[in-house]
């Protein structure tokens, strides 16, 4: 303990150099134990019966039992002929009780030589000390690897973001916190595939390099099959090839996986992150808002055991019936402006002007419809809601209104002024997604690189047949950013895109 309370005083420089000197000292020690046969990388597995908290949790029936367990040492307290040291597993810590007389007298100098780091396989009784702290009592200690890279001590830690980042694998070892968030987004996803499976939903799988990449408004990677000499892209949704099979007749079909976006980083942008995508026959987006509503309640109540959740120090409630309000009627609450009676281009432009609003030459009255509502509305929409009926002009995949045809069945889900999913009565007419499709390819030409591409294979598809069907495509990792109290996205990436050091 004194020796880890004078690092304090230590500068960046001496810090470092003490690190170096104890790179140099951890492998004297792994060749001595490898020159004495003792090699701890030789070692192939380990009976681990059971974990830490498992053991603290259930106390009362392993007082005095037998337990092997396994981790990385965090902390060790030398005293003589006994010492304790802290094991820290996939739970958490467990604290043990060393003596030279229970593990004898090698095995014991052997302990005393170990680093803080290395791992190692405990097996002894469970016990509670006089302090009141449930230990294990060692009667059988063996170094499993050895560390060869000092941790960062206490004092210092990781707290480095960007390094944090990068070298995950420490962030989880020295934060548990960090360790929380991505055992929380497992159980996130594991929930929502249960409540999926509930519902009668299959998960698919569809392709990641694709000829065409469709489905959204985005640009792109490019890369080359050699063995074909083509290019391909990777996928930016995956709407496309799940409408497909809609098609073929499987009536409920959803995918989570990795789509690829030719953009920046940002709190709320990576470049590589987790979509999911739901079509379900027979329905219309107003069943997608039923579904998300009951989804979104579902997985916060299996992983946080409450349906309010607090983000950012912002309660957000998921038990209440969530809003809905058309697109129009939100412009008009935050902005004053009412859409409904503009009735050209020239006009919307006039409001635009009016209001600060900038806009390109090459957008239409519904694309100034849409820069109202980012500037004026999406910040307000902190409580769980659905943002109705969209323009056609910015929703080249969705049903037109029947009543209203300048305007589709499309919704987005907010909270916490975010937009956490997109939803459609999807467009299932040929005729008229070959001109929308045809309308992208001139908004291409005129110089938008996010625009779709026409997809005679899609086409076809559709002219066989599709079904009236509602979809829908959620961000898991945003999902995960609320449900966890997450700043960035991050934070719920394991390995984000980070910049070569190169």
């Amino acid at each position: 303990m004194a020796e880890q309370n004078e690092n304090i005083n230590l500068t960046a420089e001496e810090y470092e150099q003490q690190l170096s000197e104890q790179n140099r000292i951890r492998r004297e020690k792994l060749k001595v134990l490898q020159d004495a046969g003792q090699d701890p990388f030789q070692i192939t597995k380990y009976e681990q019966t059971h974990h830490s908290l498992e053991i603290k949790n259930n106390y009362a029936e392993f007082e005095g039992k037998e337990v092997s367990i396994a981790g990385r040492m965090m902390f060790k307290r030398v005293m003589g002929k006994a010492s304790f040291c802290n094991i820290q597993d996939l739970q958490g810590p467990m604290q043990v009780y060393v003596a030279r007389d229970s593990i004898g007298e090698e095995p014991y100098a052997g302990f005393k030589k170990m680093d803080i780091g290395d791992l190692i396989g405990i097996k002894g009784t469970v016990f509670t000390t006089k302090t009141g702290e449930i230990s294990i009592h060692a009667t059988e200690l063996i170094l499993l690897s050895k560390s060869l890279q000092p941790l960062p001590e206490k004092f210092h830690g990781l707290t480095n973001v960007d390094q944090r980042y990068r070298q995950r694998y420490v962030d989880l070892i020295t934060n548990p916190e960090s360790k929380d968030t991505f055992i929380k987004r497992s159980k996130i996803i594991s929930a929502i595939r249960r409540y999926l499976d509930t519902q009668g939903f299959m998960e698919v799988e569809t392709p990641m390099l694709v000829t065409n990449a469709g489905g959204a408004a985005a640009r792109p990677f490019v890369t080359h099959h050699n063995a074909l000499d083509e290019d391909f892209k990777l996928r930016i949704s995956l709407e496309l090839y799940l409408k497909r099979l809609i098609v073929g007749g499987l009536e409920r079909v959803y995918e989570i996986g990795r789509v690829f976006r030719n953009e920046g980083c940002d709190t709320r942008h990576n470049p590589e992150f987790t979509l999911m995508e739901l079509y379900q026959a027979y329905t219309d987006y107003h069943g997608m808002m039923d579904l998300t509503e009951n989804m979104y309640r579902y997985v916060a109540q299996e992983v946080l055991g409450t349906t309010t959740i607090v983000y950012n120090g912002i309660e957000m409630d998921l038990g209440k019936p969530f809003e809905r309000i058309t697109m129009v009627d939100a412009v008009k609450k935050y902005s004053g402006v009412d859409f409904n009676e503009i009735k050209t281009l020239e006009e919307a432009r006039a409001i635009a002007d009016e209001k600060h609003v900038e806009y390109e030459k090459r957008h239409t009255k519904g694309d100034i419809l849409n820069l109202f509502f980012e500037t004026f509305v999406e910040e307000h929409l902190v409580q769980p809601t659905f943002v109705m009926d969209h323009p056609v002009e910015i929703s080249p995949l969705t049903k037109r209104k029947p009543d209203n045809p300048d305007y589709v069945e499309r919704f987005e889900f907010f909270m916490n002024g975010w937009e956490m999913a997109n939803a459609y009565s999807e467009l299932n007419d040929p005729i008229d997604q070959r001109a929308r499709f045809a309308a992208q390819e001139e908004q291409f030409a005129a110089g938008d690189e996010e625009a779709n591409h026409t997809d005679e294979d899609f086409l076809n598809a559709l002219e066989i047949g599709m079904p009236p069907t509602g979809g829908i495509g959620y961000g898991i990792d945003r999902m995960c950013m609320l449900l966890t109290d997450s700043s960035a996205i991050r934070d719920v990436l394991l390995f984000p895109t980070m910049k070569s050091l190169d």
